[in-house]
Order: structure tokens, then C-alpha cells, then sequence
């Protein structure tokens, strides 16, 4: 099967993409104090990813974007950074009780903002597998960008 987009995908991509925007939209005003951003790495950092480094690197953003974010979920106390034994230049993130709280509360108002849409999905069922196979290839892709990056 080709990867290659063809002139008649260019509507549906674009249609996608359009998509994409607008439901992005819709989660962040769903996801009550939390940006997209911090909601992602609060949500990265709570899948078991302890490293700014990693952080940045899986979530494709800027170190300093990561630093800043990091910076606003510590001083709500939803984050700690913690010192790595035998390493001074090293620190483990970790997810406060509070911050386990906020992203339990964002996803459930997010998940409802969801549902919402999928009400008028012409096959729901449908849809909700796609975005889980849109969900599983984004984490390939990080799985694979995060692989590259130990070997570099």
C-alpha cells in the first residue's frame, strides 16, 4: 500500500486537516486551565517519560517551550522535577497527586467535548476507530523519532 498522496487526496487532506484544527480548538476550551500544550506534557510526563529531553523530543517542541511549560505545571504544583542520584545535570519529572487529578478532570471534560461530535458522525463507531489508528500511527511515529534520537 502507497503512502504517496494523490491529487484526488488533496480535498481530503485538506478536509482532514481542517478537522484536525477545529476539534484541536474544541478540546482546549474543554480542558478547563490546561493548553493543548501542558496538557501534553502533563500527559507525557505522566506516561512514564521523566526527561525534559524526551519530553521535548516525543512532543516534537522546543526545549525552552518544554522548560516554560514545565515551569507553569511545577509552580501549580502538578509537576516536581526531582534530582537524578549520580547525575547533577539530570532531572526526573514526575506527576503530583494534583496534576494526576487535572488530567483525570481534562480528559473526562474533553472525552465529553468528544462525544458531542460523535453524536453527529454519520458512523461513529467508524470515526472513534479511526482516531484510535490516528492515535496508535502518532505514536509510532514518536516511538520511532524517539529510537532515532538515542542513536544520534
Amino acid at each position: 500500500m502507497s503512502n504517496a498522496t494523490t491529487p484526488a487526496d488533496e480535498p481530503e487532506l485538506s478536509s482532514a486537516v481542517r478537522a484536525l484544527a477545529l476539534a484541536a480548538r474544541s478540546l482546549e476550551r474543554a480542558a478547563g486551565d490546561l493548553t493543548l500544550a501542558q496538557y501534553r506534557v502533563l500527559a507525557f510526563v505522566a506516561s512514564g517519560h521523566e526527561r525534559s529531553s524526551i519530553v521535548a523530543e516525543g512532543l516534537a517542541l522546543a526545549k525552552p517551550t518544554v522548560t516554560a511549560t514545565v515551569d507553569w505545571l511545577v509552580d501549580r504544583g502538578m509537576v516536581t522535577r526531582e534530582a537524578v542520584a549520580g547525575d547533577r545535570r539530570s532531572v526526573r519529572l514526575a506527576v503530583t497527586r494534583r496534576g494526576a487529578a487535572a488530567l483525570r478532570a481534562a480528559e473526562k471534560s474533553m472525552g465529553e467535548r468528544l462525544e458531542q461530535v460523535l453524536e453527529h458522525a454519520r458512523d461513529r463507531k467508524a470515526l472513534l476507530r479511526a482516531l484510535c489508528d490516528l492515535d496508535d500511527a502518532l505514536a509510532d511515529r514518536m516511538r520511532v523519532r524517539l529510537e532515532r534520537e538515542v542513536r544520534s
